[in-house]
This record gives structure tokens, sequence and C-alpha cells, in this order.
């Protein structure tokens, strides 16, 4: 699907500064007023809302500080975490603020004590999480250990594709529940962001994989390599004799209380929402481990997750791809809550 598919694509978006050809298309560096500082084009809001509140905004360019790089961001990755901070007050402060942790893109300037990049290296990453959110904009800057060098076999929409996503499965499979080969794991919302990466990681590890998603996202489900597929819209999860060593689970509050039905003793439900309040004392009473996620930048798990790409063994699948100018429609597209895989922002 591309952005002109939608129904909403003849809604006209404000933008505080209009968007060039040389600033969005292009690898040259937005200029600067005349003897003033370097500004760039960002994805910026003043206001919690919907999309709306999204506007092109031009901004002070940053700079590096000590053991950062800044980073020419050609493309950055939308999480379901940047639909719920436009909107609410959760981790971030208060507006104005620009969203985004996965970047894809270049290395323009280092900061005081970086030896592990220098300008020209192609890198990827996930900016810390929650308080280093910026990568919705033309340049960003991060801590050096947050990046890792961007696989040379994918292109950056692939790259800004990942960070998040695949880190967030990869402290839940690996990390958290030592996921192990012959192992069986249920992964909710399969074709997801996370769900999707989950499954390719879980077979990685040598488990069997039942994946649960909407009727149509089977085939595309068993092509990552899920050995079983449940509907969520006419099938409950939790009918079943089946008993999993570890539990995904990305949609919280009921579903993961009774994803503790579904478990071994001794197994790990890992959930990336926090569940209902009996969560817990269901986990207890059934003798598993019930734990909330919460993502973190990691260079290890990042060149992990590169070096699994590089063996072709972990791709993300990118369903629609929008400009910056149009991040507001790519918002939109998102809380659909229907997407498979990922929707990417292009910058350059």
């Amino acid at each position: 699907m591309t952005p002109t598919d939608t129904p909403e694509n003849t809604l006209n978006f404000p933008t505080s500064a209009a968007p060039t050809s040389d600033s969005l298309d292009s690898d040259s560096p937005t200029s600067a007023a005349p003897d003033g500082p370097p500004v760039m084009l960002a994805l910026h809001q003043t206001a919690l809302g919907g999309p709306e509140v999204l506007r092109l905004t031009e901004l002070p360019r940053p700079v590096p500080g000590p053991g950062e790089i800044l980073v020419a961001v050609h493309a950055a990755g939308l999480n379901p975490t940047d639909f719920k901070h436009r909107a609410l007050t959760i981790f971030l402060p208060p507006p104005p603020l620009t969203l985004g942790w996965d970047v894809s893109g270049t290395v323009v300037e280092t900061g005081i004590g970086v030896t592990l990049f220098r300008p020209g290296d192609e890198v990827f990453g996930m900016l810390p999480y929650p308080y280093g959110a910026g990568s919705h904009a033309e340049y960003v800057t991060g801590p050096t250990r947050a990046f890792a060098a961007k696989p040379a076999g994918i292109d950056h929409v692939q790259a800004a594709a990942l960070p998040l996503a695949a880190l967030t499965a990869w402290q839940a499979l690996v990390e958290t529940a030592d996921l192990r080969a012959g192992q069986r794991v249920l992964i909710h919302a399969a074709a997801g962001g996370v769900g999707h990466l989950a499954v390719q990681l879980a077979k990685e590890r040598g488990a069997q994989v039942t994946g649960t998603a909407s009727a149509p996202k089977h085939d595309f489900l068993r092509k990552l390599g899920a050995d079983v597929c449940v509907d969520h819209r006419s099938e409950d999860f939790a009918d079943t004799d089946e008993r999993y060593d570890v539990v995904l689970d990305a949609l919280g509050g009921q579903t993961a209380t009774r994803s503790v039905g579904v478990l071994r003793p001794g197994g790990v439900l890992v959930s990336l929402l926090p569940g209902a309040e009996d969560t817990r004392a269901a986990a207890e009473k059934a003798q598993v481990r019930a734990v909330f996620l919460l993502v973190e930048h990691d260079r290890s798990g990042m060149r992990a997750i590169a070096e699994l790409v590089d063996r072709g063994r972990l791709r993300a699948h990118v369903s629609a791809t929008f400009p910056l100018a149009e991040g507001a429609r790519a918002h939109i597209q998102g809380e659909t809550g229907r997407t498979t895989g990922k929707l990417v922002i292009t910058v350059r």
C-alpha cells in the first residue's frame, strides 16, 4: 500500500516550513539562514492530540555532545509508541517535542571522545527509550553505543524498520525468556512490527512457533516460518491442550492474564504492555514467570540483529513508506492497527 491508497489522501495537514527537494530528497545538509546556525526540518508538535498536531517545522540542527554522533537521517521507523506519545503524556515531558526512536542514516559529525564511528559511516539504531526521541527529522543526535554499522545488504528503509521492534523481540525472547531449540512459543499479534520479527528470531533459535493474527495474514506468517497460525477473530488461543514454554504478548490486558493458562509450569510470559491487575496473581498460582518488558537501547543487541540480517535470517517487512512531509498520514495509517510489519518515514 502506498500513502495515496488511504482514504485520508485528500486531507491537508499544516506545515510550518515547506519542504524542498534539497532538504528531503538529497544527502546535502539543510542550509542555514545567512550568518545563522544550521537548521533542519522535523516532524514536530507543540500540543498533544491527533495526527493533525504534527507539523513540518524548521528547527535548529542538533550538535553532538560528548560520546554522541550527529546522524543525517535517511529513514526512520514508526512504532505504536509514537502514536501514543503523540496523543498522551506517558514518559516524555509535554510538548514541544519531536518523536521517533528508530533511525538509519549517515554519520555527519562526532562528539568528543567518540571512537567507534567517523563521518561517512552508515549506521542504524534505536535512540535511548523513552527519553531519546527525535529521529523524525533530517538530523538527530544520539549516544554512539545506541548505534551499530548498517548491514550492507539492506537499504536505509529496511534498516530503519528494525531497531526498536527487533530489539524488543530480541530482549524478550533471547535475553528474558532464554528461548531454546525445541521449546514452544506463542506470539500474539505475530504479523505486527514486533511480532513478525519475533517469529523469525524464534525460528532461528530452533523453537516451535504459534502465532495469532487475522486469517488473511496467515500465509505471511507461514512464509516467515510459523508452524501454527491462530485466527484471533474466530478462534480462542486459550482453547487448546497445547502448553507453551514462552508467550510473547504485545496486546496486554486480559490477553496477558489468559496467556498464563497456556504456559507450562516454569514457563515465561513476556508482556510488552501492562497486563490486567490479576495477571501476576494468576502467574504465581500457575507457577510461571510473568514480566513486563520496556525495550532498552543496546549496541550488542543491534550488532546481533545486524549479524542475523547479514546471514539472511532476519528481515523487516515494510508495508508502506511516507516522506517526512506526510508523517501525519503515516500516523493515521498506523493507528488503524492493521499494518503488517512496519511503516517507515523516508527523509533522504
